[in-house]
């Protein structure tokens, strides 16, 4: 169940390049996201999330797939959501 409004999806190049290398769809990532999966985040992290979305900040999560980690971010103001890896950040 969606948690929260995504806004516009958008990748970065290097975040779709090891996505299609680990042949994982960006969709998995955002469906993980926007239902608050934990992924690679610890409890504190976790507890950010839930309130971020009650009180309408930044929503990040982190999942690893194939030796790499790929952040999602939905902007505070809900307009957008991007996947990056961390470096791209």
């Amino acid at each position: 169940m969606q948690k929260f409004p995504l806004g516009q999806v958008v990748a970065t190049p290097g975040a779709l390049s090891e996505l299609e290398r680990a042949s994982v769809n960006p969709l998995e990532l955002i469906t993980r996201h926007v239902t608050l999966d934990p992924g690679c985040l610890d409890a504190d992290d976790q507890a950010t999330n839930v309130n971020a979305v009650i009180r309408g900040s930044r929503v990040f999560s982190a999942y690893l797939y194939g030796g790499v980690k790929f952040w999602v971010i939905t902007e505070a103001d809900r307009s957008s959501t991007c996947i990056l890896l961390p470096e791209e950040y």
